[in-house]
C-alpha cells in the first residue's frame, strides 16, 4: 500500500479493489471512504481481539460493538443453505 507524506489524505489501493468498494458503498448509499474506514476498523479491532484473547474470537462479539445482519451471517458465505419454509396450514377458525 502507497501513501501520500499526509498519510490521513490518500490510500493507494488496485483499482479492481477500489471499484468493488464504491460499488458496495453506493449500494450502501454512503461514500466509500467511510466504507475503506469502517473495513480498517473492523479489522484492527479483530487484531486487537485476537492478541488480547489469544483466540479467533470476533470483535463484534468479544466488544459487544453493534452487528450487522451481515456480520451475522457472514460464516455462511459459500455454504449451499437453503432458507424456505413450509407454508402454513393454518388453524381451524370458527366463525
Amino acid at each position: 500500500m502507497k501513501t501520500t507524506p499526509n498519510e490521513t489524505d490518500v490510500v493507494h489501493m488496485p483499482p479492481e479493489l477500489l471499484a468493488e468498494a464504491r460499488k458496495a458503498a453506493s449500494e450502501e448509499h454512503r461514500p466509500a471512504d467511510e466504507l475503506v474506514s469502517d473495513a480498517v476498523r473492523r479489522y484492527l479491532q479483530n487484531r486487537r481481539a485476537q492478541d488480547q484473547n489469544g483466540s479467533t474470537a470476533q470483535a463484534p462479539a468479544a466488544t459487544g460493538a453493534k452487528r450487522t445482519l451481515l456480520d451475522l451471517f457472514e460464516p455462511l458465505r459459500g455454504l449451499d443453505v437453503e432458507f424456505t419454509r413450509n407454508p402454513s396450514t393454518g388453524r381451524p377458525v370458527d366463525l
